[in-house]
């Protein structure tokens, strides 16, 4: 601005400048003869040519005062322009800032997408598992009710038994006697079918605990945040996607708690029919410890003594899975182990449906175990052999990856009724498939 005002005054000392040197120069051009009427017109013409460098003086002051006031005008107008720039400029800040978050909100909600693509995964995978479990509960629930069908065959057979066995104390003095050990292994067999029932328990109340855990997250994964109106439709068909995933597994998980609900009602009625015949075992116990008749046996039942008292053939072997393959445990405690497949078991003398091996003679039985497991950092593969509730021999191993196996055995002493088994270890896992890596086998090596 003072550019602008300093040049049209500049341009005004000019104007005078030049118009001062012009009249010097003409007042020096003039001839001497006439100098005299020259200096009679030197006044008029000073006072013209003043008039004159007056008027073009304002002339130049009006212009240079309308050429200030445009600039001024125009000052004003560029300024505002430069602020509306500003504006203009701060608008397009803030809408790069928005852009900006609008950018960091598409990859976060990328990521969640992803995240809840590999929720889905785990939770099918899930679901699957618990599908199953549930299978193998089925096959577990077979087995009980085939072994309560055995238990409810040998209760008739034995009632009837003690019927005969009343009717014949009542008749003649010499009695049939049912050895303590028959009852301990009767005893035995209700324990460990006890047993059997709790872990059976214990399984469906961690698949009802995983059941709950699904919910929770299918819960928390319907609970999302929502998107943006520039979202919502490329994201709509993996919503519709997901939903429709969601519904099917929402179905299975709904048939499954049926299935584990069914599953929990037969557990319960089993357990109470298993009560019940554990309380008549136990009165019939009673009933047979009060006679006291014990010591007569007749020739007859002597013969027959002898007959089972001769050397017997005896073998077994067996793996641990019936079909399919599958991880065992881990269990907070000792779990007897079913050995379910069986390859050989010549003289049954062991039970697929308990996993007991219950001696029929006195002699020396030779046990040997294979086990393995896949590797875990905190969970190892460890099995016992057991004789009538004592830990003989421990089969172990252990290592953060890769397959793992041990294998022990052992040679017993064994009375007529005495049991052996193997027990899982608290906190320890245990494999088998169809090529049966985990397997528990034995023989009679002699009578004695």
């Amino acid at each position: 601005m003072e550019m602008t005002m300093c040049f049209p005054l500049l341009l005004l000392i000019c104007s005078l400048s030049t118009a001062q040197l012009q009249t010097e120069a003409d007042n020096e051009i003039i001839p001497h003869g006439k100098q005299t009427e020259s200096q009679g017109r030197e006044p008029t013409n000073a006072s013209d040519r003043q008039q004159t460098c007056t008027q073009d003086i304002n002339a130049v002051l009006r212009e240079m005062s309308a050429t200030l006031a445009e600039q001024r005008v125009e000052m004003r107008h560029l300024q505002r322009e430069n602020e509306a720039q500003a504006a203009k400029l701060r608008e397009l800040e803030l809408q790069k800032t928005e852009v900006d978050k609008l950018k960091q909100q598409l990859k976060a909600q990328a990521a969640e997408l992803t995240n809840t693509r590999a929720e889905l995964s785990n939770m099918a995978a899930r679901t699957d598992v618990t599908e199953n479990q549930v299978e193998a509960l089925k096959r577990d629930n077979e087995a009980q009710a085939a072994e309560l069908t055995n238990t409810r065959a040998e209760l008739t057979n034995t009632r009837a038994e003690l019927t005969n066995m009343r009717a014949e104390l009542s008749n003649t003095t010499a009695r049939t006697d049912v050895t303590e050990n028959q009852v301990e292994a009767l005893k035995r067999d209700n324990e460990a079918q006890a047993a059997e029932l709790t872990n059976t328990r214990a399984e469906l109340t961690n698949t009802r605990a995983e059941l709950t855990n699904m919910r929770a997250e299918l819960s928390n994964t319907t609970a999302r945040t929502d998107v943006t109106e520039n979202q919502v439709e490329a994201l709509k068909r993996d919503n519709e996607a997901q939903a429709a995933e969601l519904s099917n597994m929402a179905a299975r998980t709904d048939v499954t708690e049926n299935q584990v609900e069914a599953l929990k009602r037969d557990n319960e009625a089993q357990a109470a029919e298993l009560t019940n015949t554990r309380a008549e075992l136990i009165n019939m116990a009673e009933e047979l410890s009060n006679m006291t008749a014990r010591t007569d046996v007749t020739e007859n039942q002597v013969e027959a003594l002898k007959r089972d008292n001769e050397v017997k053939q005896v073998a077994f072997s067996t793996s641990l899975l019936a079909s399919g393959s599958g991880t065992i445990g881990p269990f907070n405690t000792y779990t007897p182990l079913v050995f379910r497949y069986v390859v050989t078991n010549i003289g049954n003398a062991y039970n697929p449906n308990t996993g007991l091996f219950i001696a029929p003679v006195r002699g020396a039985y030779h046990f040997e175990i294979y086990i393995g497991a896949h590797g875990h950092a905190s969970h190892p593969s460890s099995v016992v052999l057991v004789k009538n509730g004592e830990h003989i021999f421990i089969a172990y191993a252990h290592q953060p990856s890769h397959y793992g196996s041990s294998a022990n055995g052992a040679t017993l002493l064994l009375e007529v009724g005495d049991v052996v088994f193997l027990r899982l270890r608290g906190n320890s896992r245990v494999y088998d498939n169809e090529n049966h890596h985990s397997t528990f086998s034995g023989n009679l090596l002699f009578t004695m």
